[in-house]
């Protein structure tokens, strides 16, 4: 039974939208249910939430609305960030609930239970907003894909990419607990082992408001690059007194948990040369415009990259049962792993034994205001991540599948 406040998330948000071919056949036979569990109402709803609903109904629609005669329905819930309440979820969708695939997620904790749980109820799940790369290191799971960037992505393709640029001095500004540590400790290993430089370490409190000591440490060390490893509101504040010390003018800047949604939040004045890694963006190319224009046309905000890998990842899923001819998550994961990925998405993705979806990732740069030529034109493309230097490999992820 679903505690109190999972109950209400589930009953209020989880109603099913049935997207059925209006076959007799199709309608005789039980559907097939994709869960999206994610953050509706607090401080990811931006990149998860009815966005990512929208994405993965889409991606119904154009397999056609059913598969293998069955027809295809979304069920949804707010997980409030909250583990309890999202494990109590999941765990009654894949039991009396029936939910085939879970997406979404967001939550790395809720995630990590939901691994553990898909053996039990033989489901599988397709991560499209989660950054922790455990999900394919010592938590992998051989019935889940992750399909979207991580963290460790995030943090050391900007060090590489600034590397190969020339540029070897690097200033870590840190928030100082477990997130901001991991980071750090990725971005030293990466700065090490690249041949760069560590110029120095600021490591702030959760909820800072003055960053200005920080910046002005990062300012005197002459750094190339000053990576901002801390979210949310932290980051928010970091970045603009960095921009107000006019940092942004003399040193590049990275940040590697950045999504769409935030510069839209933060504004090109404020978030102008601020750089970032991006999986997808809506401008790429007349396929990403396509479907960005038609996402917009329903939501009135154009689409991140994580509503882009779940419309992917659910219209991969769809596929791959269909490749497969059953139901059987073991088989359909068999079937992912041996397709490419190719959709507007990315043209040339494939899974590895780890669940890791291979595929290049871009570097982007905030425009400035006067660059902007309409609303939410807001990023420039400067770089391409190859695959192969997008993700931790698979020996250092340590996942006992490879």
């Amino acid at each position: 039974m679903v505690d109190s406040p999972g109950r209400r998330a589930l009953l209020g948000a989880a109603a099913a939208t049935a997207l059925g071919t209006g076959r007799a056949a199709a309608q005789d036979r039980a559907p097939l249910r994709i869960g999206v569990l994610g953050d509706f109402s607090g401080p990811y709803s931006g990149i998860s939430g009815e966005g990512t609903v929208t994405a993965a109904r889409f991606a119904i629609a154009d397999h056609g609305g059913s598969v293998l005669g069955r027809p295809v329905e979304v069920v949804m819930a707010d997980h409030l960030n909250k583990p309890d309440t999202g494990l109590a979820i999941a765990r009654e969708w894949l039991g009396p609930g029936r939910v085939s695939m879970i997406t979404d997620v967001t939550n790395s904790a809720i995630a990590f239970g939901i691994q553990a749980m898909l053996p039990q109820f033989r489901a599988l799940a397709l991560y499209t907003t989660v950054g922790n790369p455990d999900l394919v290191g010592k938590a992998c799971s051989p019935l889940s894909a992750v399909w979207t960037r991580d963290l460790w992505s995030s943090t050391v393709a900007p060090i590489h990419a600034s590397l190969q640029a020339g540029q070897r001095r690097f200033f870590l500004i840190v928030a100082d607990y477990a997130f901001g540590k991991t980071l750090e400790a990725d971005a030293t290993e990466a700065i090490a082992k690249g041949g760069g430089t560590l110029s120095g370490v600021a490591r702030h409190p959760l909820n800072s408001t003055d960053f200005s000591s920080y910046l002005l440490s990062a300012q005197a060390s002459g750094a190339d690059v000053v990576m901002l490893l801390n979210g949310g509101q932290d980051f928010v504040n970091c970045y603009k007194q960095a921009a107000e010390f006019g940092l942004p003018a003399r040193q590049t800047i990275y940040a590697p948990s950045l999504f769409l949604s935030d510069i839209h939040a933060l504004g090109l004045s404020s978030g102008a040369g601020l750089r970032f890694v991006q999986t997808w963006y809506w401008d790429l190319n007349d396929a990403t415009r396509a479907w960005a224009d038609r996402f917009y046309r329903e939501r009135r905000v154009m689409p991140g990259d994580s509503h882009a890998a779940t419309y992917s990842a659910v219209l991969s899923y769809l596929k791959a049962v269909t490749a497969a001819g059953t139901d059987d998550p073991p088989t359909i994961m068999k079937a992912l792993k041996a397709m490419t990925v190719s959709d507007m998405f990315t043209s040339h993705g494939v899974i590895r034994a780890d669940g890791r979806l291979m595929f290049d990732e871009y570097l982007v740069q905030v425009k400035a205001p006067a660059q902007s030529r309409r609303d939410w034109d807001y990023l420039t493309v400067t770089g391409t991540i190859q695959a192969v230097d997008a993700s931790r490999s698979q020996e250092a992820g340590g996942c006992r599948l490879t």
